[in-house]
């Protein structure tokens, strides 16, 4: 039965998931939103749509990541004392003075001992699982050829035995190299061996760039690299999770793709990557928010965009592929890209501030690019006090969300700052009225005096999960009891548990069954700010200890259980993770 205890491996042109027996089980061809080659993790039979390595007679499998590397070792032993170790990596390294990502997943299967006898099958799908590529091979390949486009594996296994998946005796190694329909010229044990050395120094070389807290190393390493695996190198767009249609519960509905670019998720993620000091990455980010906040031209700001920067994700559901556990639908696109979803403004200001700010960017903002951002501010002043769909995204009703309020209040003190950086006092003054009017407006109308907190909407009652980052993004001092209250409010209605749901109330689909896991890091960061830090490290504590056997975590969690449920790996949730990690642990210079 499928589970999402996979691990990702990638080189920020595409990524795959791979099961504890090795199988790739997910990837998206040429990049993250591309057809799904591999999608038996969302069908209910096993005729294709996967990549495996059987053993046979397989007794038991070990797995894990080679220290500090996107890198994945899988050892497979049988009853009668043979064994196997299979690597599987996507090349990613420097190399002519450019970062070397090619469309490619390499296997390399080595015998460890005995005489294990394999089996591989390669079957691949297209047409979102609809159909099989028309096969054709030559002398060292066999290529697969879709509509669309063509896979090549060159190898030096026996075609036959891939071809008609005959089982045979390992004596070696062997190596098998999946990618683009282009000649490989070289030994394909060779190439398979020198971009594994070559993965393997890039990735270590990154990781000593980080700057991680002393507390949870392994974790937030581990994190990291996921971060960066869900980046998309050509436009500097980071998808929200690498797939589609993974119910946030079982049989909910609540399906969806998110294989795209949340402007929402920009301010968590820019400060992630800034504390970690992932420079590169952050900036490439950052250019990829500028240029959509830009090419806008004043117009409202969408919710979400295509990684290319497109505007239009039309939604459609598939019927070729049943589903994750036989849950469907499964939807391609996503209609969020319509909804009114005022936070936006806030959220790509707040993300860009950092230009303005951090003289470790190349590129550093200037008049220019702050009188494209007053065009966004603008947009937040007007709609601040107007309904939405709020952050959740909800499709069948609209309200005056606070945080959407918060988020457009947000927008203005930060332009307030950005113009006062600048020299521009005349523009920082009439931002920070702006921001006074927004936040006057906010206290009044979203402060339930029955609940003594703020609640989710203006004259509302009901909390969500949002309110926890009131103070976060400095809409209130974490000392103003007014915050304090309102965590209250919040643990009151919406722990379950250990967890945080994001909220109670009814919608389009039902009641909430799964807690929403970037939630549960909000309210540790909110527990550190009241200073119960004790508490928050010791539930950040119970958060680790839920991710899957790699590190990772998905979008939501059964509170009941511990299952993880939602579309993995999930950016959002190792965010947090980081966030909270390099919060609540112990400063490198009090350590010793």
């Amino acid at each position: 039965m499928n589970n999402l205890d996979l691990a990702l491996i990638g080189n920020c042109t595409i990524g795959a998931l791979v099961d504890e027996r090795a199988n790739i089980t997910w990837a998206c061809f040429p990049r993250f939103d591309g057809d799904p080659v591999f999608c038996s993790l969302l069908k209910d039979t096993d005729d294709y749509g996967f990549f495996a390595v059987e053993l046979a007679d397989c007794e038991r499998t070990e797995q894990h990541y080679l220290e500090n590397t996107a890198i994945l070792i899988t050892r497979m032993y049988d009853r009668h004392g043979g064994a196997i170790e299979v690597t599987d990596f996507t090349p990613r390294f420097g190399k002519f003075g450019r970062m070397f990502r090619p469309m490619m997943l390499i296997r390399r299967i080595k015998r460890l001992s005995g005489s294990p006898r394999l089996t591989l099958r390669l079957r691949p799908a297209c047409d979102n699982g609809a159909g099989r590529p028309e096969v054709t091979w030559g002398s060292n390949h066999i290529r697969y050829v879709a509509p669309a486009f063509t896979l090549r594996l060159t190898t030096d296994a026996s075609l036959t035995a891939i071809l008609q998946e005959t089982a045979f005796f390992l004596e070696d190694t062997i190596t098998l190299l999946l990618g683009a329909d282009e000649t490989v010229h070289e030994a394909a044990n060779e190439v398979g061996r020198h971009f594994l050395e070559e993965t393997t120094q890039y990735w270590r070389e990154w990781v000593r760039s980080l700057g991680i807290p002393y507390e949870w190393q392994e974790a937030v390493i581990r994190a990291a690299i996921t971060l960066k695996l869900n980046a998309y190198d050509d436009t500097g767009a980071i998808v929200a999770a690498m797939t589609t249609s993974i119910p946030e519960a079982a049989g909910s509905g609540r399906n969806w793709d998110y294989r795209y670019c949340w402007l929402r998720d920009g301010y968590f993620v820019v400060n992630a990557l800034n504390r970690l000091g992932a420079t590169r990455t952050m900036e490439s980010y950052l250019a990829y928010i500028i240029n959509i906040a830009a090419n806008s031209d004043g117009q409202p700001l969408q919710p979400v965009y295509g990684i290319d920067g497109r505007a239009e994700l039309d939604e459609r559901e598939i019927t070729a592929l049943t589903g994750y556990r036989g849950m469907g639908p499964v939807r391609i696109g996503n209609l969020a890209y319509r909804q009114v979803q005022h936070d936006v403004y806030g959220s790509a200001i707040l993300a860009a501030t950092h230009i303005f700010f951090d003289q470790r960017l190349t590129r550093r903002g200037d008049e220019v690019l702050f009188h494209r951002l007053e065009l966004l501010g603008e947009q937040a002043i007007r709609c601040y006090d107007q309904p939405d769909a709020g952050l959740w995204e909800l499709r069948g009703s609209a309200r005056v969300h606070t945080f959407s309020a918060v988020m457009c209040w947000a927008a203005c003190n930060r332009l307030a700052l950005i113009a006062g950086r600048l020299g521009l006092a005349e523009r920082a003054l009439w931002w920070n009225e702006q921001a006074q009017i927004i936040h006057q407006t906010i206290c009044q109308r979203a402060w339930c005096k029955q609940r003594g907190a703020f609640a989710s909407t203006f004259e509302g009652d009901a909390m969500d999960a949002s309110l926890l980052l009131l103070a976060e993004v400095g809409f209130l001092e974490a000392a103003d009891p007014r915050f304090a209250a309102t965590v209250e409010a919040v643990e009151k209605d919406l722990k379950h548990g250990d967890f945080i749901f994001r909220y109670v109330e009814k919608d389009d689909f039902g009641e909430p069954e799964n807690a929403f896991l970037v939630c549960t890091f909000w309210y540790v960061n909110a527990l550190a700010a009241l200073g119960r830090r004790d508490e928050a490290r010791a539930l950040f504590e119970k958060l680790l200890s839920h991710r899957n056997r790699h590190g990772l975590l998905a979008e939501h969690i059964d509170p009941k259980t511990g299952e993880q449920w939602g579309n993995f790996v999930q950016t959002y949730s190792m965010v947090g993770m980081i966030n909270a990690a390099i919060r609540l642990s112990i400063r490198w210079d009090l350590a010793f």
